[in-house]
């Protein structure tokens, strides 16, 4: 099992580091999280995990924190403490505990993992990953415009200049 950063408290957000994304989970003591997993999320699963966008479903888990992180790092991240009070962990672990087992809407930007267990821990969904790549894809669009832009000046130049 990979090292964490820190040992996890009950009630504490898990951001599990999958290729290419992160799997969020939260801790609910003795080596068990609940997490949303949509049907292709699993322990290694790598690329094909990818395949969730793909689905509108997932699936409440209570699994061994050993089985979801599979060989991947993991570490304790409530990134949102700093701005939202999180909820009492008894609250937190009776509401998770209730939900496992449900189906539930799926969404990879709207209603997905890191969705799911902020609004456990703050009682408010958030996911800054969506935001981060919205913002990075943006930025990257915009970048190509600009290239292209430039690209017709010059064109148009040259044919200018002959």
């Amino acid at each position: 099992m990979p090292p964490l950063f820190e040992e996890p408290n009950p009630g504490d957000l898990l951001e599990i580091f999958r290729f290419g994304y992160q799997h969020w989970a939260l801790y609910i003591g003795n080596g068990y999280v609940i997490h949303l997993a949509p049907p292709s999320e699993y322990a290694g699963a790598g690329s094909s995990s990818i395949m969730s966008v793909l689905t509108d479903r997932a699936i409440v888990r209570k699994d061994r924190l050993r089985y979801v992180a599979g060989g991947d790092r993991y570490r304790v991240n409530n990134k949102y403490d700093g701005r939202c009070l999180p909820l009492p962990v008894s609250k937190i672990l009776m509401e998770a505990e209730s939900l496992v087992g449900q189906e539930m809407l799926y969404s990879v930007t709207s209603e997905n993992c890191e969705h799911f267990v902020t609004k456990l821990r703050y009682g408010q969904p958030m996911c800054d990953q969506v935001r981060d790549t919205m913002l990075t894809v943006g930025a990257a669009g915009l970048g190509l415009a600009a290239l292209g832009i430039i690209g017709v000046m010059v064109t148009r130049s040259r044919r200018q200049n002959q």
